[in-house]
């Protein structure tokens, strides 16, 4: 077991959702010496900015964050720049990792690199058993092409890497912004919107028929937290709640919630995106005592009283 307390810590994506947690939840358990880039100082699409990162704060810990993500609409929008900007980034700090001896190495990937049809629930011996969903596939595949490094580089030069895939994030201080948020700050945003501009109707992309699993975002920080401090194998690890909810189940939960009463139309002309997910979450409980604790309906709670209380100028 590594302790944290002692090491001087990097966290890339430090300022970010995951990120700010994380490094809340560092600072609690007492770790005195974390950096945090940011991107104005440090692009770390560039190799300058890796190579002077580490120059500069010598990480013996290594927590790789930093990712462009978004839900549908901005995956289908900019696929290319999903895919260049997060395999660039990932591959120039592993590789800077490895160049100057960091102790360790944590990645985290995405379930969006599991095949479209994957059985559930997704278990991590199914990463290469097919094509990601296509709306997502372009950042699936980057992140899952560093898992491949991880592990290349701890078999030839004995580097000490893990590759943690989290399921779909929320909480407070998620992304709100209606072009590149995730499903549920989305439905919030449209539901909160909605009830105030008394509109009787929110239209939603797909049929309501996906699958989708999510794990609050404090115990997404306590998982990583837990790997980094006890998990030092080669295989990728699952995080998640392993509770699964139809998307419709999800908007329908979320309008009562919000106290939205109006009706919920689905555009069935729009994507749905990968049918189910739904995360084996065996693995991180073996290896490093991790299971999700904060029940979905409280996060929900816990994730709108904090929309509600802050300030909507957007």
């Amino acid at each position: 077991m590594i302790r944290l307390t002692e090491k001087r810590i990097v966290v890339t994506g430090g300022a970010g959702f995951l990120g700010g947690h994380l490094v809340e939840r560092l600072h609690s358990a007492g770790c005195r010496q974390v950096f945090v880039p940011l991107q104005g100082e440090y692009d770390l699409t560039q190799a300058e900015a890796v190579q002077r990162l580490f120059q500069v704060h010598r990480p013996e810990i290594l927590i790789h964050l930093a990712a462009v993500v978004g839900g549908i609409g901005a995956n289908r929008k900019s696929p290319g720049r999903f895919f260049f900007d997060n395999i660039v980034m990932g591959v120039q700090l592993i590789d800077a990792a490895r160049r100057y001896g960091t102790e360790k190495t944590v990645v985290l990937g995405t379930i969006c690199a599991y095949p479209k049809f994957t059985p559930v629930p997704f278990c991590e011996d199914d990463l290469w058993n097919g094509y990601p969903e296509e709306t997502n596939a372009p950042y699936g595949i980057a992140k899952k092409a560093l898992l491949v490094q991880c592990q290349a580089y701890r078999q030839q030069y004995g580097m000490n890497a893990i590759f943690l895939l989290p399921v779909n994030l929320y909480g407070p201080r998620d992304n709100f912004d209606p072009e590149t948020s995730h499903v549920i700050p989305a439905l919030i945003r449209k539901c909160v919107e909605a009830t105030e501009q008394g509109r009787a109707e929110i239209v939603l992309w797909g049929d309501g028929s996906p699958t989708r699993e999510f794990l609050y975002v404090e115990d997404a920080a306590e998982a990583v937290l837990a790997a980094t401090e006890r998990y030092d194998k080669p295989a990728p690890v699952n995080l998640g709640s392993g509770v699964e909810i139809t998307i419709r189940d999800l908007a329908e939960t979320i309008a009562r919630l919000t106290g939205f009463k109006g009706r919920i139309t689905w555009d069935v002309t729009q994507p749905n995106g990968q049918p189910r997910r739904c995360l084996d979450v065996s693995r991180a409980e073996r290896e490093f005592g991790f299971r999700a604790r904060v029940p979905f309906d409280e996060g929900l709670r816990r994730t709108i009283a904090w929309y509600l209380s802050r300030p909507r100028a957007d």
